[in-house]
């Protein structure tokens, strides 16, 4: 379908959803949310599509929501505001569950709901130059798009606290140690790096990658002896795959494989 506020485009077996308002540095609005997550839906349906990649256009990857229709719109803020975070929460909701990797490709800034949107990713890529910061309490809000989910799970109470109260400003390299961000590449190299990445996470065995993201978001609320049971029953459906026969096969015959994801 076309998109008004978004890039899509799939090669490779690999979804790019780019956010393109560059202009107002991939701000959301009710346009550029509802082009997200059509999009997610659009590349998690699509069965060639075997990797995700998020990444923004221009010098941002996303400023979070767009202040000025908030500042426009203040007799129906309520409204204006549930409806934008439908959207996103409904992209988040769908990218945490897809069957495929979701990487993030956070080329610049990426504030407010623009972070946390950068949280719902499977693997997150920086570039050098990029920027994070929650930025809800300088218009005295309240965080959403995931980050009050996601956030104390990947560096604790404390430290999400922190960000929030604070608005303090994590350089990509900070980020990364405090296990916001898997890698970070100069920015020459950002693009190159996260071509790199998806190709060889499109050439997976998708179905494993699947139920393995599954289980690691079951396991926050499951029990020990659940989690097993879970975990059984996901690596005897995997035995039944033709990408698990092609790789227990080439495994014995110490041969390489090359994964279908069927």
């Amino acid at each position: 379908m076309p998109y008004e506020n978004l890039i899509y485009d799939v090669r490779d077996a690999v979804a790019t959803l780019t956010l393109n308002r560059p202009g107002a540095y991939n701000a959301l609005n009710l346009d550029l949310a509802r082009d997200v997550f059509h999009a997610t839906l659009e590349a998690d349906e699509d069965r060639a599509v075997r990797c995700i990649v998020i990444t923004g256009a221009g010098r941002a990857f996303c400023a979070g929501g767009d202040v000025k229709d908030f500042a426009d719109s203040p007799d129906r803020i309520g409204v204006l505001i549930k409806e934008l975070t439908t959207y996103l929460h409904g992209a988040v909701s769908r990218l945490a569950r897809a069957q495929k990797p979701v990487v993030m490709a956070v080329n610049g800034v990426a504030a407010g709901g623009g972070m946390s949107f950068v949280l719902a990713g499977d693997l997150v890529v920086a570039a050098e130059s990029a920027k994070f910061t929650m930025a809800y309490s300088k218009i005295a809000a309240s965080p959403d798009g995931s980050s009050s989910y996601f956030l104390p799970r990947l560096i604790g109470l404390r430290r999400a606290l922190e960000l929030h109260y604070t608005n303090r400003v994590l350089t990509a390299r900070e980020a990364m140690e405090w296990g916001l961000v898997n890698r970070v590449h100069p920015d020459g190299e950002f693009a190159a790096a996260v071509g790199a990445l998806a190709r060889e996470l499109a050439e997976g065995p998708t179905l494993a990658f699947g139920r393995a993201k599954l289980l690691f978001h079951q396991s926050t609320h499951e029990s020990l002896e659940t989690q097993m049971e879970l975990e059984a029953q996901a690596i005897a459906a995997c035995g039944h795959t033709e990408d698990f026969r092609s790789g227990v096969t080439a495994f014995a015959k110490k041969q390489p494989v090359a994964f279908r994801g069927r």
